[in-house]
């Protein structure tokens, strides 16, 4: 079993469906929890020790906040403005932690005690594979689907339907990682679909319900996931 200790948190994203709550999409609360701190205290819960960054330049206060709460757990902020997420992971990359790398996006809500579960059932399998947490909560407006055989392993990712939906969070193998990003690909699903159409091996790990807090309509379902 290979240990995942070094994570990286995508939370450069504009949240523009949500701006009219008037905070900044890492800091907007879930059961009183900002949505950053959710998913750094996940990945403390899961062992990771040392965590990486990125937020946009109109959140420079989420900076001063992962860096009271979370200091000893993060070891590098990156502060960038990025056109798409894939811009986004390739900026984390080069800054994250060596090893087998945990990534969720900062609006991935996932119950820590399934959180870890993932964590730990991605350690099991081969560190030369790529993990996706996958749910069969489908609640986005474009999901991005994945098409999995009977052992896990996933043969599709993308198309019009699939087996289960991605839910925000991966573990990447340093081979993946040193590979060159097609600057052919805008973002991080169309990344994904070509490691998969590379044959490159990727596991799924079902997740029962992980919400893609995006809408309002997300907001609550998430609440309510806080509450129970």
């Amino acid at each position: 079993m290979s240990a995942i200790t070094a994570g990286a948190v995508i939370a450069a994203g504009e949240g523009s469906r949500l701006k009219e709550l008037g905070v900044a999409k890492p800091m907007i609360e879930v059961g009183g929890v900002p949505l950053i701190a959710h998913v750094l205290g996940n990945f403390k819960a899961a062992g990771i020790v040392s965590a990486a960054v990125i937020f946009n330049e109109s959140e420079r206060h989420c900076e001063a906040f992962v860096r009271e709460r979370f200091g000893k757990l993060v070891s590098r902020i990156v502060v960038k403005t990025t056109r798409s997420s894939l811009e986004s992971f390739r900026e984390i990359l080069e800054v994250a932690p060596p090893g087998r790398l945990l990534v969720s996006t900062v609006d991935a809500y996932c119950p820590p005690k399934e959180f870890v579960r993932f964590v730990r059932r991605a350690e099991e399998l081969p560190a030369h594979s790529t993990v996706l947490a996958v749910t069969g909560y489908v609640h986005d407006e474009k999901p991005l689907w994945v098409t999995t055989a009977r052992d896990g392993r996933v043969t599709v990712v993308g198309g019009a339907s699939g087996d289960a939906v991605t839910a925000g969070i991966y573990v990447f193998p340093e081979k993946v990682r040193r590979l060159g990003i097609p600057h052919t690909l805008g973002r991080l699903r169309e990344f994904l679909a070509w490691l998969a159409k590379s044959d490159e091996p990727i596991e799924a790990v079902d997740i029962p319900k992980v919400v893609d807090v995006d809408r309002a309509e997300d907001l609550a379902v998430a609440e309510e996931m806080a509450r129970s």
